[in-house]
C-alpha cells in the first residue's frame, strides 16, 4: 500500500471510527468500521488483506481520544456524518408510529416465530420491537407459533418454552400464546369455505407442469373442477388417502396476474411426516404458512402485522383470502433483515443448530454463538438487547447490530452492580494478544497487603485486602523492563529488578502525571484459577482468591480486562462468562 492510499484509509477509517464511537457513546470497534468503509469506498477492496491493519491503528487512536472530544473531532473532520445522524436520531427516536392506530380500538399485534430453535439475535428484534410496541399503545401481543411444517422446518419441542423464555428475557410477557398446530380443524373449515365459495379447487397436476403453465399465464384442467369435486378431493386429503405431492389445494387467484408468484398458489399439502407434538402427530394434511398465518391473523384480531421486506408476496397472497371472505387486511409494517458481523457463526436457526449437532459449539448459549441465550449466560441484561434492537427502528433497508451498541447499553444498566476483582490472563485460545501468560515477582520494602477498593464509587462497600507477602502475578505484557517502574493498582509503585518489584511510593501523582502506568496483579498466594469463557475463545487465568464466594449469576468486573457473569463455581476453579469490555 503507498502513501497516498494509506492516507484515503486513515482518513475514512478515522470518519467512521468516530461516527461509531458518537453513535454508541462507547469505543470503537474494528468490525463495525470494516463494512461502511469498505461499502462506502470499493476502491480499497484489492487492497484488502492491508486495509484492516490499518483501521485498526486508527481505531486505537481514536478510543484514546477523550470520549467527550470525540464529537467535536468529528464535526471537524466530517460535519455531514455528524449531521446527518443526529438528523436520524431525531427524526427515528426509539421506534416511529405505528400506522392508522386510530382506526382501532386496541392494537394487536402478532410474533409468529417458527419454533425450529430458540431465538438467534436477528429473531430477538421481532420480540423486542413487538414488545415495545405493546407498551407504547398499551396494546396486545399474541405469540403465535407457525408450526405446521413437520418436515422441512420440523419444529424442536423445547424450543416453544426457550423462545418464550427469549421473550420474557426481552422483558415481555405475551397476552396470548397460540399453536398453529393445535389449530388444524379451524383450517379445514375455512378450507372448506373457501372451496365453497368458488375461491379454492384441488389440482393434481405434478409440480413442475403446474410451474410452467403458471408461468405462461395458463390455467391447468383442474382449475374448473365443482367445488363439490374439489371438496371431495380436500376430505380424502383431510383423511390421509393422498401421498405428498399426489393433489393440493390451490386458491384461485388471477393466473394472469403480472406477479406469477400470485397465481393459484398452494393452501394445503400431504406431509407424511409425523408432527413432534403428539397431539398433532395424526394430521397429514397441513397448510401452508400464508393460508394459516392470515386466517389466524384475522381470527385473533391482529390489527398491525411487522414482516420482512421479503414477505411483500404473502400479504398480497393473503389478500385474495381476505377479499373472498370480505374480511378487512391488517395493517403491515416491513422491514429489513437485521446483520451482525461480528459473530463468526452465521445468524441462522439451521446453521446454529448444525453446529450444536456437529459439537462445534457446546450448545445454543455457547458464548460464540449469536443467539438470546448466549447473551443473557454472558451476563448481558435484556434490557440492553431490547433497547440496541428498538434502536433499529423499522426501515425497509438492512440494518446492521453493533453489538458495540447491546454492551454500551448493558454497561449502564450493570457497572453499579458490578464489583470488582483483578485478572491475570495466563493463557488464552483463539487470541494471543489476551494472555502472553502470568509472571511471579516477590515484592520487597513495601506494605503486606494491597487494598484496592471493592467498587470506586461505593467506598462503603469496602476495600479487598490482597497479602502480597508470597509475591504477586502480572500479566508479561505488563512487565516493564530491568529497572523501570509500574504502579500495582491498590498497591502503589515498584520498581522492576531482575526478580523482584522494589516498593518505591504510594503517591498517586505518579499516576495522574503519567509517570507510570497502571496494572492490575493478584496474589501469588493460592490465587483462585479463572476460566473466562469469551466469543473469541477460552482464556485461563488467576484472580484474587475471594471470586470462589461469588455466588453463580455474580457479575463483575475484571478491572482492566472487562465484565462477566460467574457461570459455575468449583471447588478449585472458577468459570465466568466475558460480557464485555
Amino acid at each position: 500500500m503507498n502513501a497516498e492510499l494509506r492516507a484515503d484509509v486513515e482518513r475514512a477509517a478515522e470518519k467512521h471510527a468516530l461516527l461509531n464511537a458518537v453513535k454508541h457513546e462507547s469505543d470503537a470497534e474494528v468490525g463495525a468500521v470494516m463494512g461502511p468503509l469498505m461499502g462506502e469506498n470499493p476502491e480499497f477492496r484489492e487492497h484488502a488483506d492491508d486495509v484492516p491493519g490499518v483501521v485498526g491503528q486508527v481505531v486505537s487512536e481514536v478510543n484514546r481520544t477523550d470520549p467527550g472530544k470525540r464529537r467535536a473531532r468529528l464535526e471537524a473532520v466530517a460535519p455531514e456524518a455528524l449531521e446527518a445522524l443526529e438528523a436520524d436520531a431525531e427524526e427515528t427516536g426509539p421506534l416511529p408510529e405505528l400506522p392508522n392506530v386510530e382506526a382501532d380500538d386496541e392494537v394487536r399485534m402478532r410474533a409468529a416465530p417458527n419454533p425450529n430453535g430458540p431465538w438467534h439475535l436477528g429473531n430477538a428484534r421481532m420480540g423486542a420491537v413487538l414488545g415495545t410496541y405493546r407498551e407504547m399503545y398499551d396494546g396486545h401481543l399474541i405469540v403465535r407459533f407457525d408450526d405446521t411444517d413437520p418436515e422441512t422446518k420440523r419444529p424442536d419441542l423445547d424450543a416453544y418454552d426457550a423462545i418464550l423464555r427469549d421473550l420474557a428475557y426481552l422483558g415481555f410477557e405475551p397476552d396470548t400464546v397460540i399453536r398453529a398446530s393445535d389449530r388444524l380443524e379451524t383450517y379445514y373449515e375455512h378450507a372448506r369455505e373457501l372451496i365453497e365459495a368458488g375461491g379454492a379447487y384441488a389440482c393434481a397436476c405434478p409440480q413442475e407442469q403446474f410451474s410452467e403453465l403458471k408461468r405462461a399465464g395458463e390455467a391447468c384442467d383442474h382449475r374448473d373442477r365443482s367445488a363439490a369435486e374439489s371438496l371431495s378431493i380436500f376430505e380424502a386429503m383431510v383423511d390421509g388417502e393422498y401421498d405428498p405431492g399426489e393433489t393440493v389445494l390451490r386458491v384461485r387467484t388471477d393466473i394472469e396476474h403480472r406477479n406469477p408468484a400470485l397465481r393459484d398458489w398452494v393452501a394445503f399439502r400431504t406431509i407424511d411426516t409425523p408432527h413432534p407434538r403428539e397431539a398433532a402427530a395424526d394430521y397429514r394434511c397441513w397448510p401452508m404458512l400464508d393460508f394459516q398465518s392470515g386466517v389466524d391473523d384475522h381470527l385473533t384480531g391482529v390489527t398491525h402485522i411487522v414482516r420482512g421486506i421479503d414477505l411483500q408476496d404473502s400479504a398480497k397472497r393473503q389478500r385474495f383470502v381476505y377479499d373472498y371472505f370480505d374480511w378487512e387486511y391488517p395493517e403491515v409494517v416491513h422491514w429489513g433483515h437485521v446483520r451482525t458481523e461480528e459473530y463468526d457463526v452465521p445468524m441462522s436457526t439451521s446453521s446454529i443448530k448444525e453446529r450444536v449437532d456437529a459439537g462445534d459449539l457446546d450448545g445454543w448459549d455457547d458464548p460464540r454463538a449469536p443467539t438470546v441465550a448466549s447473551v443473557r449466560r454472558r451476563g448481558i441484561r435484556g434490557e440492553a438487547l431490547t433497547r440496541a434492537l428498538t434502536a433499529l427502528g423499522t426501515s425497509t433497508s438492512n440494518v446492521d447490530l453493533s453489538m458495540s451498541a447491546v454492551y454500551a447499553e448493558n454497561r449502564d444498566l450493570i457497572d453499579d452492580a458490578a464489583d470488582r476483582h483483578f485478572l491475570v490472563r495466563d493463557t488464552a485460545e483463539g487470541d494471543a494478544e489476551d494472555g502472553g501468560g502470568a509472571v511471579e515477582r516477590r515484592v520487597v520494602d513495601g506494605p503486606e497487603t494491597g487494598t484496592p477498593p471493592v467498587h470506586p464509587e461505593h467506598e462503603e462497600r469496602g476495600r479487598r485486602e490482597l497479602p502480597v507477602s508470597d509475591g504477586v502475578l502480572v500479566e508479561s505484557r505488563d512487565l516493564p523492563a530491568n529497572g523501570e517502574r509500574v504502579w500495582l493498582k491498590g498497591l502503589g509503585c515498584v520498581r522492576h529488578t531482575s526478580d523482584a518489584f522494589r516498593f518505591e511510593s504510594r503517591d498517586l501523582d505518579l499516576v495522574r502525571d503519567g509517570e507510570v502506568s497502571v496494572v492490575h496483579w493478584v496474589p501469588a498466594d493460592r490465587p483462585r484459577r479463572v476460566r473466562l469463557r469469551t466469543p473469541d475463545g477460552d482464556v485461563e487465568g488467576y484472580a484474587e482468591t475471594t471470586l470462589r464466594d461469588d455466588a453463580v449469576g455474580d457479575l463483575v468486573q475484571f478491572e482492566r480486562v472487562g465484565y462477566g457473569r460467574v457461570d459455575a463455581q468449583a471447588e478449585d476453579h472458577t468459570v465466568v462468562y466475558y460480557a464485555h469490555r
